[in-house]
């Protein structure tokens, strides 16, 4: 017999996306939901398609898919995020990888297509953007670094030429925003592991990062939206690295702050 697929989803105030994404995925042998608490429609919406939908408190995006992970009933785990969907074209694919029987592969990537200000984008660093999102429960789990969660397998990996859709940023605010977010976790992460700013790293990433997605990675074949992409991306490197900077000019002045004992007699 086929083995089983747990489809797991991550949500938090999703109801634009929430309903697509489910829809995608009634063909798995269940689906689980953890919602973070969505103050709109979300949770409402889940019910619809499955009756696992359970709320905890945000862990990140790597806790949350390792939460999520332990909840599933099934041998077989499908990570899927709210603004994502499974394609027709690889859903066919998967269930006919699974209809032939046990493989020795322990998981499976595909490629991710973004869509962005209406229309869909081929190039750039933005695509293929090979994830793997199906694995054995036993042999896979999320690891990676905020806010970019991954799976890591211990196996034989296959890839598979369907797509997961991805509905992304709904306007260039909301892209820029997410960026903002983004550039804060990561330069907290990197801080707390230990690195520090370099001026090497502030001036030459951003300009390597843009050449890179728009020149090396054909970025520019996705016109007017593969530059916004390509410039985004860049100012988002340049904007890490001073958050970084940032970090450490805090971290001083709260040292001489504290080791000076007459600081705060002198404060007005």
């Amino acid at each position: 017999m086929r083995e089983k697929i747990s489809a797991c989803v991550t949500a938090g105030n999703e109801e634009r996306n929430i309903d697509r994404c489910l829809r995608s995925l009634t063909w798995c042998d269940e689906i689980v939901v953890v919602d973070s608490f969505s103050t709109d429609r979300t949770v409402e919406f889940c019910r619809k398609y499955t009756e696992r939908v359970y709320q905890h408190e945000w862990l990140g995006y790597i806790g949350q898919k390792n939460l999520i992970r332990g909840m599933a009933q099934y041998p077989w785990i499908l990570f899927l995020d709210a603004d994502e969907e499974v394609s027709p074209t690889l859903r066919d694919e998967i269930c006919a990888q699974f209809d032939k029987g046990p493989a020795h592969y322990v998981g499976y990537q595909f490629p991710r297509k973004v869509y962005y200000l209406g229309r869909w984008i081929c190039h750039g660093e933005w695509f293929p953007d090979i994830k793997l999102r199906l694995f054995k429960k036993e042999h896979g789990r999320s690891g990676g670094r905020e806010p970019h969660d991954q799976v890591l397998v211990d196996g034989p990996v296959k890839t598979l030429n369907g797509c997961i859709y991805h509905y992304t940023y709904n306007d260039i605010a909301e892209h820029l925003a997410t960026m903002n977010r983004f550039t804060s976790i990561t330069a907290r992460e990197k801080y707390n592991e230990g690195y520090r700013f370099r001026w090497s790293d502030w001036l030459l990433r951003p300009w390597w990062r843009f050449f890179k997605a728009f020149i090396l990675k054909g970025g520019f074949m996705d016109g007017r939206r593969g530059l916004l992409i390509a410039c985004v991306s860049s100012f988002a490197v340049a904007i890490k690295y001073a958050k970084l900077w940032e970090m450490g000019v805090q971290e001083r002045l709260y040292q001489n702050k504290h080791s000076d004992p007459g600081a705060s007699k002198r404060t007005p």
